[in-house]
């Protein structure tokens, strides 16, 4: 299996949302997962593709290194994960989330319309490549420190 790095636990790290669009993201202690529709209260949920994204710590540490002042959600990343290569998902691999929601990947990276703050500091943003976006299936709770598996990938 690709995908995840054996020796590092694979997990959810952090989980953020955002009240209204073109706003960062902030760390809150529970997300509610609702299928066909994305997070419960965050401003980019609704009926499209990209109702929840995706992060790495492994990104934002990268960052960090080159000097950025960032956390969680500044990226507008409304999970962080550790320890699973997220680029390497083909579309349509199915994620558990958590005990019972299940997100599909529908997307890798996006388009970057207007350089944000840390493209200004850094030269570089990770989301337009690094991150993933995901539509829920089915829905649940998720958390800090909750489990993600890959339960199917595509070929």
């Amino acid at each position: 299996m690709i995908s995840h790095n054996e020796a590092t636990e694979v997990k959810v790290i952090n989980v953020c949302t955002s009240p209204a669009k073109g706003t960062a993201k902030r760390p809150v202690a529970e997300i509610t997962l609702v299928p066909d529709f994305g997070i419960q209260g965050d401003a980019h949920a609704g009926k499209w593709h990209r109702q929840v994204s995706l992060l790495a710590q492994e990104s934002h540490q990268v960052m960090l290194a080159k000097g950025a002042n960032v956390t969680h959600g500044d990226f507008g990343e409304n999970i962080v994960t550790q320890g699973i290569n997220l680029v390497e998902l083909p579309i349509g691999t199915r994620l558990k989330l958590g005990k019972s929601a299940v997100g599909r990947v529908t997307q890798i990276g996006k388009k970057c319309h207007a350089h944000c703050e840390i493209f200004h500091a850094v030269g570089e943003c990770i989301m337009p490549k690094e991150g993933i976006f995901v539509e829920i299936l089915e829905g649940g709770s998720l958390a800090q420190n909750d489990g993600i598996e890959i339960i199917e990938e595509t070929v």
